[in-house]
């Protein structure tokens, strides 16, 4: 497991064997993490996992008979799926019954990313997090971007995922004056968060950016961290702006305001329109926007 519209797919890995206290409230905070930037679809699949992360403690395997009978753990669209460490397919309330019995360790998306072993890779380091690839939408009939969330609870893993909604400028916002809040708080070690895929500031499409106001250099982008350590100066958009200059004059001059452009849409790998809020904290310029449609 980024705010997304459609569909969602939900997996989950389940096993008799559960996880002590701590690496049980470890997943909680990770979990929280994921959960602070808030869609209607990253929410319900958060509700979905603690559903079925409860009743697998529980019951251990015998949960698995719930996950695979319609209905019963199904929000909508997202249903829940269950492999274990070793890419096995134990469980599905949806269309992928038909993997029941199966290792999908090969599985791989619409443009051949072994997304299930980006999955099990990440819950063997991290009790939780999320993997992006692209899925077909049977409602639109075309391939789109879709998140994975997933938890590990013992030698299983639960995910739910969802095709992605775009953000809202207003959730873009939100977003800005959490980390400024954050950067107030904990000072420079805030940045290594608005990095870090697990560390609450990237959902979906929309993530945190943060430049130096002295030397122009970019210090936090959660959609391309490449960006990190460049210089404000050297970026253009699509059309050849430098609008990460024209960010840190708005900025300084006046120390919060928003700014428009063309950009590459981290989903749909498109050049998109953008529109960013930013703000002033100290000597920084903290950024976030949100894709308002494709560029003309």
């Amino acid at each position: 497991m980024s705010s997304f519209k459609t569909v969602v797919l939900a997996m989950l890995l389940g096993s008799s064997a559960l996880t002590s206290p701590s690496h049980a409230a470890e997943t909680a905070a990770q979990t929280s993490a994921i959960r602070s930037t808030v869609s209607p679809e990253a929410a319900r699949t958060q509700t979905l996992l603690d559903r079925a992360e409860s009743h697998l403690r529980e019951k251990g395997d015998q949960a698995m008979a719930s996950f695979s009978r319609a209905g019963e753990f199904v929000d909508g669209e997202l249903y829940v799926y269950v492999i274990d460490i070793e890419g096995n397919f134990l469980a599905s309330g949806g269309s992928s019954t038909t993997l029941i019995g199966r290792n999908v360790t090969d599985l791989t998306d619409s443009q051949g990313r072994h997304f299930i072993r980006e999955i099990l890779d990440g819950a063997k380091a991290q009790p939780a997090g999320r993997v992006e690839y692209r899925w077909n939408n049977p409602i639109r009939g075309r391939n789109e971007p879709k998140i994975a969330t997933y938890r590990r609870v013992g030698d299983r893993i639960l995910v739910v995922g969802y095709y992605a909604p775009y953000a809202s400028f207003e959730l873009a916002k939100s977003l800005v004056w959490r980390a400024v809040h954050e950067l107030n708080v904990s000072g420079e070690t805030a940045i290594s968060r608005f990095n870090n895929l697990n560390g609450g500031f990237i959902q979906d499409d929309l993530y945190v950016f943060v430049i130096g106001l002295d030397d122009g250099i970019v210090r936090a982008h959660g959609g391309q961290p490449r960006q990190v350590g460049r210089k404000a100066a050297d970026l253009t958009d699509a059309n050849g702006k430098r609008f990460l200059l024209e960010m840190i004059e708005v900025a300084k001059q006046r120390g919060e305001g928003e700014v428009s452009y063309t950009f590459r849409n981290p989903l749909t790998l498109k050049n998109e329109n953008k529109r960013s809020y930013i703000v002033r904290v100290g000597n920084y310029l903290v950024g976030a926007g949100a894709y308002v449609g494709p560029a003309q």
